[in-house]
């Protein structure tokens, strides 16, 4: 697999000269299989960077919704395959009681919010809820479970020739309590994130903000790495990064992180801070998820 990251804002883009090394763009994380398969893993701002070659060169693009809110889906209507006959597109997101995923997407791509209605969209466009099992898309098995955040939230795991990437952009696993006080099997997205390659994680908040959002769904940056080291996991992106935070106060936010990190035991290069435009390959007989390039942010 090797995964690109195109927005690792969270909550609202925002760009500007103090975003300029982390990136501005909400959530969105390519994946690409080994048999040229692209996945997609949230349809925020950062849509808009991934190439639309992708599903217009005959490939089949699979966008995976960890939940509906507006940083989540925002780029949508600005995802240029949607508006092109030949590409062939799946979007799978979490079920909701009594209303279909087509629909509730349908509220936003809609007047009066755009001037686009998703029944105007020309592509083959596939709205699939994500199954209750595992299921496969190409080479690859894919697992999803509800994770602790307001509203339908999924956690993701994808699998493929013994690499596993675990994407939980939202989470609060700390809700129930501190994590290193909590059974393996009360911890929120343990399952998911077990001794994955690569775990990218919610780290919205700073240890001093967090008890002012408490219930919000996002973590702490001390949760982020309490939950990284009780998973095993062997590389960890922090990721979905507050709005308000400049890249000076995320350079802050990383040391400390690290500082933590290596109290627990683990190496430096075991856990960084997302930017967009970072790359990553993962190398199943090493066990690894390598940085390729890191060409606007710090965390490479």
């Amino acid at each position: 697999m090797h995964v690109r990251i195109r927005g690792s804002r969270g909550s609202v883009p925002s760009p500007g000269a103090d975003s300029l090394r982390y990136g501005g763009n909400t959530s969105c994380v390519e994946v690409a299989l080994s048999d040229g398969t692209y996945l997609i893993l949230d349809a925020g701002t950062g849509l808009r960077n991934v190439p639309a070659e992708l599903a217009t060169s005959g490939g089949h693009v699979h966008v995976l919704l960890t939940h509906l809110h507006l940083d989540h889906i925002q780029g949508l209507l600005f995802f240029s395959p949607l508006f092109e006959q030949q590409a062939q597109i799946t979007i799978w997101g979490p079920s909701a009681p009594g209303v279909s995923l087509k629909d509730r997407l349908g509220r936003y791509l809609s007047a009066p919010l755009t001037p686009v209605d998703i029944r105007e969209l020309p592509s083959h466009v596939d709205f699939r809820t994500c199954p209750v099992t595992e299921w496969d898309i190409g080479p690859a098995r894919i697992r999803a479970e509800a994770v602790t955040h307001r509203g339908p939230t999924l956690g993701f795991r994808i699998e493929e020739m013994g690499a596993s990437l675990c994407y939980l952009p939202d989470h609060e696993p700390a809700l129930l309590g501190p994590i290193e006080d909590l059974e393996s099997q009360w911890i929120s997205g343990y399952a998911l994130a077990h001794d994955a390659t690569l775990l990218i994680h919610a780290c919205q908040y700073t240890d001093a903000e967090y008890p002012a959002h408490y219930g919000w769904g996002h973590s702490a940056i001390s949760q982020a790495v309490g939950f990284a080291d009780r998973c095993n996991a062997t590389r960890t992106l922090l990721f979905h990064h507050d709005p308000g935070h400049t890249d000076d106060q995320l350079d802050a936010a990383r040391d400390k992180a690290l500082g933590r990190w290596q109290q627990l035991g683990h190496s430096a290069d075991g856990l960084a801070m997302a930017s967009e435009g970072d790359e990553l390959t993962m190398t199943p007989a090493a066990g690894r998820a390598d940085a390729l390039a890191a060409p606007t942010g710090s965390s490479g």
